[in-house]
């Protein structure tokens, strides 16, 4: 029996997808170059980070970039080898951070997130997955005032969208995480941020959720997407074909040839992010901490403690540097004495990403029949189920659940 989606990619973006199609009656086989959700899906920082509406192409990281761009091993790494390659997106990165087009960005990501809080909740519920979501709030962290200050006008944006915070220090912020170094004397406590118990394990979860409604699955490396009057055929490197009605590009970072080859140009790099998972018990953390001036995250899991993030704006084919997550993982045993350094896994995971730092939602220039769902960046976990949504809103015909204009694929 032909398929009615095929969906390329089966992180949690093309899960959350064959989800919501499947919630349509719709037959869906997914296609994974790899295993399933063993990209950006496994090693994320786990959070569903609802409040984080402010794009990182902002007038703020630019004034930033330029000081951290001197620390090889800092928040933000441009390798020289690569830059030739990634000038014109950093062309389009310091425009999306002009005032007018940031203010633009700011509302199309509050109002996808507004519909990922939704849709995220429901699907969870739906599938049984309440059990893995933890309700522990995040906890940022400053090294002075002044650094809180200048992070007011973010927070005032927030507020603005109705998003609930609180300023702490003292005894409050040492209640919310005890064993803090005193040299982070002031924090901003979000109490209704959301993480998962561990993203790859929620993924493998809702995956297993997708089978059991019938979903199939092939493996291979998908070449090109081909488009006719009745449906799409998708070609893998193998020589093998598959048929459907419609097809989404959900390949995350391995999306944009697939997107070129079907007449849209996206500028998609891709961001390569570290992380080290050390054990259970390295240390008590209660919750998320964002350490925002050195651009990294500490997270409980159930698998351990994992200490991520950073940008390092290096492309698909040069091997790691896992001195990246070297130097997080001692600034972090800085940051939290008595943090146990040892027995850690390291990794790293290519994180799509777009200048404007909005995904890609919508229709292909070749056809209809082809549906974009790729470029979330760090937002991936976060925005999937807002995104399964939509994605199923086009296949469907029917009104888009939140205006897609700010997602277009041509937009660049």
């Amino acid at each position: 029996m032909k398929d009615d989606v095929i969906v390329v990619g089966a992180g949690i973006v093309g899960l959350a997808a064959a989800f919501h199609l499947q919630a349509e009656g719709l037959r869906v086989r997914l296609v994974e170059r790899g295993g399933v959700a063993e990209g950006a899906s496994m090693g994320n920082a786990g959070a569903f980070a609802f409040t984080d509406i402010l794009p990182l192409a902002s007038p703020g990281i630019l004034r930033r970039a330029p000081r951290w761009l001197l620390d090889p091993l800092g928040p933000l790494s441009l390798p020289p080898r690569y830059l030739p390659h990634l000038a014109p997106w950093l062309i389009r990165f310091w425009r999306a951070s002009l005032p007018d087009r940031h203010a633009r960005s700011i509302l199309a990501q509050s109002a996808l997130m507004r519909l990922a809080a939704e849709a995220m909740g429901a699907m969870v519920q739906e599938a049984g997955l309440s059990g893995r979501v933890r309700h522990e709030g995040n906890l940022q962290l400053y090294e002075s005032e002044a650094e809180l200050a200048a992070a007011l006008p973010g927070w005032r944006l927030r507020e603005a969208e109705g998003i609930a915070f609180e300023h702490v220090r003292g005894e409050r912020l040492a209640a919310l995480q005890p064993g803090l170094s005193p040299r982070f004397p002031v924090g901003t406590f979000t109490p209704h941020w959301k993480s998962v118990d561990d993203p790859y394990h929620f993924a493998l979860a809702l995956f297993d959720v997708v089978m059991s409604r019938g979903a199939t699955i092939s493996h291979g490396e998908v070449v090109v997407i081909e488009t006719g009057e009745e449906g799409v055929r998708v070609r893998l490197a193998d020589g093998g074909a598959l048929s459907a009605g419609h097809a989404v590009l959900a390949a995350g970072a391995w999306s944009r040839p697939l997107a070129k080859a079907l007449g849209n140009a996206v500028p998609l790099e891709t961001e390569r992010g570290y992380n080290t998972t050390l054990p259970p018990g390295a240390f008590e953390l209660r919750r998320q901490l964002t350490f925002g001036g050195h651009g990294f995250v500490v997270t409980p899991l159930a698998t351990g403690i994992r200490v991520g993030g950073a940008v390092e704006l290096g492309g698909l084919k040069a091997p790691p540097n896992y001195a990246r997550a070297e130097a997080m993982l001692n600034k972090a045993a800085t940051f939290l004495p008595g943090l146990k350094t040892t027995g850690g896994t390291q990794w790293m995971g290519f994180r799509p990403s777009l200048p404007d730092t909005l995904p890609v939602i919508g229709r292909s220039k070749a056809s209809s029949r082809v549906i974009y769902a790729f470029g979330h960046g760090h937002l991936g976990l976060t925005q999937s189920a807002g995104t399964g949504r939509l994605v199923a809103d086009l296949v469907t015909g029917r009104p888009p659940s939140t205006p897609l204009e700010p997602f277009r694929p041509d937009r660049f």
